[in-house]
């Protein structure tokens, strides 16, 4: 079991590592390709768009095809990318690679929950999704110190050709220890969904670049590239109401526990992610703080995250993972209420000790979430949902990022933030953390909905939509 949690964990540090330090690198990039800022960006986004468009597609085949092959496959081609990456002589050729590398990520994430299932005993379920966590934040966390160090000492291909060792170590570790894959006789399989897959990938593609590369703006191009994903998505959900292996099972979001996990989950990310978008303006604006007492600050959040997944996952065995979530989620009320009261009254201790009660909070609510629906998931669905788990989690941060920025502008009342005065800053970080506190009270409403319907459908001695077939 032990071999197999140390591959699953690098799984999730790799694909963690590889989003937040790229992301130092770009001013290096450009002036190595002499490129615009918006050129060397795609380098980051042709990343994030491999794996949001895929995560869910991927899940999917490797419930029908395999799991331990398929991740062994995915650790494979995102370690031979990140060498790509390394050696690559343009600027085009390096955003190719970081899409494959970015395939090969989303097979690592969507499988790692996944395989808790098949290695960890019922009643550690949370201990292990609280340790994925950790290692998540590890790397998220240490992205942007390590890129840094690569990239002043070494150069910007470092920090691609770092993930070769750790690539390898994962494989070697999965091929060892991940538990020997069980499929059925291949005329028995279920077909995969290929019309799907590209529906919901094209779908997802266009949500995300309305979002990413229109930067909160409303404009013609944001407009139709959300028309498009509208179109995308109806279009998605009649195919799979009509083909006989579905992507996804339109009944699953009839199932309560899914679907409010799903959007309580994009909920609390799209808030986590405006700590990111909103904190360092506050803090270097409006408590005039330098370059590196922000970054000092901003590693509060992840420093916790780093120290409490584990925590978090022995409370959720302990106590439970539905009333975890409640717990959670209510710490992160409170967190984002006085992120939006103390910072203006107590400065700089204020904004630690709000972060200090919305990041425990946070890792508490993401354990118990991933444990309530992975851990009575029928085996032949695992991939397909923790796929779905991931993808609404990237689509909050996307979505937090765009328009949480967008109303920490509108709320500053500035035409230009970054030329703000600090009393306006001061005004946006109150108003979009207020707003953040009503969100997570809407999620602490799905969720306080999903458990009376839980306990209906128990009660009734039925079972729940999404369990058919």
């Amino acid at each position: 079991m032990l071999g197999a949690l140390a591959c699953l964990s690098l799984c999730l540090l790799l694909s963690s590592l590889s989003t937040s330090s790229a992301n130092i690198a770009l001013p290096a990039l450009a002036t190595a390709f002499t490129a615009s800022f918006q050129q060397v960006q795609w380098v980051v986004l042709a990343y994030l768009l491999a794996i949001t468009t895929l995560i869910v597609s991927v899940g999917r085949l490797g419930d029908i095809v395999g799991r331990r092959r398929l991740l062994l496959g995915g650790l494979i081609l995102f370690t031979a990318a990140s060498a790509l990456c390394g050696v690559a002589p343009s600027l085009q050729l390096l955003t190719a690679a970081r899409a494959a590398q970015g395939l090969g990520a989303a097979v690592m994430m969507a499988l790692a929950m996944a395989f808790v299932g098949e290695t960890v005993p019922k009643d550690r379920i949370g201990s292990a999704m609280g340790l994925l966590g950790t290692m998540s934040a590890v790397g998220t966390a240490l992205g942007p110190s390590l890129g840094g160090v690569l990239v002043g000492g070494f150069g910007w291909q470092a920090i691609f050709l770092v993930n070769l060792p750790l690539g390898l170590l994962a494989a070697g570790l999965g091929r060892r220890f991940l538990p020997a894959d069980r499929v059925a006789p291949k005329a028995d399989r279920p077909r995969f969904d290929g019309v799907g897959t590209l529906l919901l990938a094209g779908t997802l593609a266009a949500y995300a670049l309305a979002m990413t590369a229109g930067h909160g703006r409303f404009d013609r191009v944001t407009v139709v590239l959300l028309l498009a994903a509208l179109l995308g998505g109806g279009l998605f959900l009649r195919v799979e109401a009509t083909v006989a292996s579905p992507l996804i099972r339109p009944a699953a979001f009839r199932d309560p526990v899914l679907s409010g996990s799903l959007a309580m989950n994009a909920l609390v990310s799209a808030v986590m992610m405006a700590t990111l978008v909103v904190g360092p303006f506050y803090l270097s604006v409006s408590l005039g703080l330098g370059e590196a007492l922000v970054g000092l600050v901003m590693s509060v959040g992840p420093m916790i995250s780093v120290l409490g997944g584990v925590v978090a996952g022995r409370i959720v065995d302990r106590f439970g993972a539905s009333a975890m979530v409640i717990a959670g989620l209510a710490a992160m009320a409170a967190g984002a209420l006085a992120l939006s009261v103390l910072p203006p009254l107590s400065g700089v201790a204020g904004y630690i000790a709000a972060i200090a009660v919305l990041t425990p909070g946070y890792q508490l609510f993401q354990t118990a979430n991933n444990t309530t629906v992975m851990r009575d998931v029928p085996p032949d669905r695992r991939g397909v949902v923790s796929g779905m788990l991931n993808l609404s989690r990237n689509l909050g941060l996307i979505t937090g990022a765009s328009a949480m920025g967008a109303l920490f502008a509108l709320a500053s009342g500035a035409v230009d933030i970054t030329a703000a005065p600090p009393t306006a800053i001061a005004a946006g970080m109150r108003a979009t953390f207020a707003v953040a506190a009503a969100l997570i009270v809407a999620a602490l409403a799905i969720a306080a909905l999903s458990r009376a319907a839980l306990r209906r459908a128990i009660a009734a001695r039925r079972p729940l939509p999404g369990d058919a077939g």
